[in-house]
Formats: structure tokens, sequence, C-alpha cells
């Protein structure tokens, strides 16, 4: 108890002015983690090491039901790395993987947590459910709108836990801010707007070269388009190629429409409508939009979604929010706060202001704390962020992203599962390469 009390009070200390335990070091999780009965213990795996699915783990290790079975990363060097650091802090790793299908054998592991790039989302995780595993996946689900299909159709046949990362759903303030929304105090909602302006750099050209000592860069690729080995394409930077990822409208995007998806209660758009391009940074190496401004229409009110790289502006005096605007007020969320607007016109009903409610927890956390909950009560319906919201909202993202790639407004048929656009539709569904199947869902 006393080591628990040590742990909370030098966690707080570390935080700082964040009052927030967000970066707890490793070392003090270790110690703050209590014994388990192995009849208790929930065995799980990590696939994707660096960078979030790292962030992913440690918020995993906070509970102490959670043991960690294995990593699995293509670059051994970051495989080498994490186990070290985990090693250091006192958690023990027993297996080190390469390739995931290995991993998914072992049958002690109950459950993956999929931190991938975004083009292997879709085949690591219902290679996992078919072999047994929950699976925790990372946002967005998809590279394409048939593999978030695919997705859902898995799930659903496998009767697994799935939890897609979108962990701003698990939070306090954005729940309070749906709740709100949900209300009906803001009068109907004629519009909402979702944003990102990202402060960058550009990405300058790089020759291709060799590939990186202890990388199975063939198992990297996957089932995408063959190509030499680019430092550019590689880690973080994958984000900004068709190929892997779908740009800032993927990466931001699916975490802020999901929560005007949720506060709306809607479904797929009748029609989407894009315009943007490389206006910033027209000669750096990425392919996808600098800038993009998207409209879905619902038929009765509208979404926007704008995004700027190498922009750090704002709108409402944030550089990312949704905006759900009222007839009676205007309702502003962002990660670090939510507050209500009343409109002063003079039809207005008229509603009290709402001041700045500042977040007041750490969404990650609650959000594997949720998902390790319904592996325990088997109770799906409390999932904060099932299959299913995933996949609408990373079908919003790939929309947008069609409609800016072929270059025309489109119409969305949800019961055909197509667009009125021959060469959007031909981007629904991607082609898989290198002797990897889509998968049969």
């Amino acid at each position: 108890m006393n080591s628990r009390r040590n742990f909370l009070r030098n966690s707080a200390a570390f935080a700082g002015g964040l009052g927030l335990m967000e970066m707890v070091p490793l070392e003090l999780i270790a110690k703050s983690r209590r014994r388990v009965s192995p009849n208790d213990k929930i065995n799980v795996g990590l696939i994707g090491v660096k960078n979030q699915g790292f962030n992913n783990i440690r918020a995993f290790l906070k509970l102490s039901e959670v043991n960690l079975m294995g990593l699995c990363d293509v670059d051994e060097n970051q495989l080498n790395k994490r186990k070290d650091d985990l090693t250091k802090a006192g958690f023990v790793v027993p297996f080190l993987y390469t390739d995931y299908r290995k991993m998914l054998e072992n049958k002690d592991i109950d459950a993956v947590i999929v931190a991938t790039p975004d083009h292997w989302h879709c085949l690591i995780m219902t290679d996992a459910l078919l072999a047994g595993k929950d699976v925790y996946v990372e946002k967005p689900v998809a590279n394409s709108i048939a593999e978030a299909k695919a997705m859902v159709r898995a799930t659903e046949a496998s009767g697994k836990v799935v939890q897609v990362n979108q962990w701003q759903r698990s939070q306090k303030h954005f729940k309070e801010a749906v709740a709100y929304v949900k209300s009906g105090k803001l009068g109907t909602i004629v519009n909402t707007k979702t944003w990102m302006y990202r402060g960058t750099d550009p990405l300058p050209i790089l020759p291709n070269s060799a590939v990186p000592a202890g990388v199975d860069y063939n198992m990297w690729l996957g089932p995408a388009t063959k190509r030499d080995f680019n430092a550019n394409r590689f880690h973080y930077e994958f984000r900004w190629f068709w190929d892997y990822a779908g740009g800032l409208m993927c990466d931001w995007g699916v975490h802020l429409i999901d929560i005007m998806l949720w506060g709306m209660g809607v479904g797929e758009p009748k029609s989407i409508s894009s315009t943007g391009g490389k206006r910033i940074f027209p000669d750096d190496v990425r392919e996808t939009p600098t800038y993009l401004n998207v409209t879905y229409d619902y038929g009765h009110f509208s979404n926007t979604w704008e995004h700027y790289m190498g922009v750090s502006g704002s709108q409402y005096g944030r550089g990312h929010g949704i905006a759900f605007i009222g007839t009676n007020g205007t309702l502003i969320v962002s990660r670090n706060n939510w507050e209500v607007i009343p409109d002063g016109s003079k039809n207005a009903v008229k509603i009290d202001a709402v001041p700045l409610i500042e977040k007041s927890d750490i969404g990650l956390d609650l959000h594997a704390k949720n998902f390790i909950d319904v592996m325990k009560s088997g109770k799906l319906e409390d999932l904060a962020c099932p299959i299913h919201a995933g996949a609408l909202v990373a079908t919003h993202a790939h929309m947008g992203n069609i409609s800016h790639r072929v270059g025309e407004k489109i119409f969305w048929d949800a019961a055909k599962g197509q667009f009125d656009n021959k060469a959007a539709n031909a981007l629904i569904k991607p082609i898989y390469h290198n002797g990897f199947v889509f998968p049969k869902f």
C-alpha cells in the first residue's frame, strides 16, 4: 500500500504542471503493480512497438492484471530497444517476434495490440480474430473503405472483443460535451466543424537507400506495392503516402470527426466534396494533401473538416477541435477542454454559458482499462469504441481523401456501398500485393 502511495505521489510530481500522470516512468509503473493470481492474468502481445504502440503498452501495464507476453516488430532495432526499456524497468518480456503470425500461434496470448502502419491493420486484426485473440487496434482501423467493412464483418463473425484506439471516447470531458450535444440545449444543429492546424516543416526529397540492418522490409511492405526502400516512407513518415496511410485526415481526422459522429448520431454521408492539395510545401515529397477542406452532407446538416500542414492557426482559439453550431449556441471541444457559447441573436432560446471545463483524466489509460474490463465481463455493449464506430469514421476519412483524389464532388449510395463515380469506386478496395490476400469476410 505504501509502495502504491509513493508511486502516486512521485508520478504526480513528475507530471508537474499538467496535473496528470501521462508521462509516468516505466520504473514507477512497474513498482505500482500489485500481485495478481495467475488465473486472473490477461496475457497481451504488442505488434508494432515504436511510437504509439509503446504508448499503448505503457497504458496497459498500469493495469496489474495485464501480463506482457511478447513484442513483435519487423525492425529488430526497435524490438531490442523496447525490450531493453522494459527489462531495465523491471518487466519480463518472455517472447520476441519479427513475424506477427508466429505471435498469433502462441496459445497463451489472450489479446494483441495492433499498432503497425495503417496498411497492415486489416490483415493482422482479421488473422488475430481467426486465431481466437481479442484485439485492440490502432486508428484508423484500415487504409481503405473495403478493409474497414471487412473488419466489421470479421468481428461480428468472431464474437471477440475489438476495441479501436479512438481513446477520446473514454475521456470524461468528451463524454460530458457529447452528452450536452445530445441534450438538445443547443437547439437545431445546422452545421458542425472539425479541424486540425499542424505546424510542421516540409519533408525533403531523399534518395532510395539500402534497407537498414535488422529490418525485414518485405514484411514491412506486406500487401503494399513493392518499392525500393526510402527513409521517407518508413516509421513515422509512412502516414504521408497513399500506399500505407491517408495523411492528416486519417491521422487526426478520425479522432475529431469521430466525436462529431458520436454527438450527432449519424451514419454515412450522402455526398462528399473536397478541395485542397499541395498548396503548402508544394515541392516536398508527401503525397497526401498539405491543405484539405472537406464538406460532408447528411441532408439535415453538414460537417466540414479542414486541415493545414505548416500552418499553426486556429478556430475558436484552438489548433484542433470540434464545434457543434446550434440555433441556441455553439459547443466547442478539444483534447484540452470544452465550453458552450450562447447565441446572442433575438431568435435564440436563452441558454447559460458553460465556461471552460478542462480535461481531468488520461483517455488512453481509461480506454485500455475499458478493453480489459470488457474482456473480463464479456459485455461487448460496454466497449467505448467498438469496431463499428472505428469503421464508420475511417470510412468518412477515406471518402474525404477519395473526393480529393478524383477531383470531384461524389455521392455515396449506402445500400450499394459505392459512389456515383467510377474513379472513386476504384479506390474503395485496395489491391493486395506480394502474395498477401484480401481477407475473405
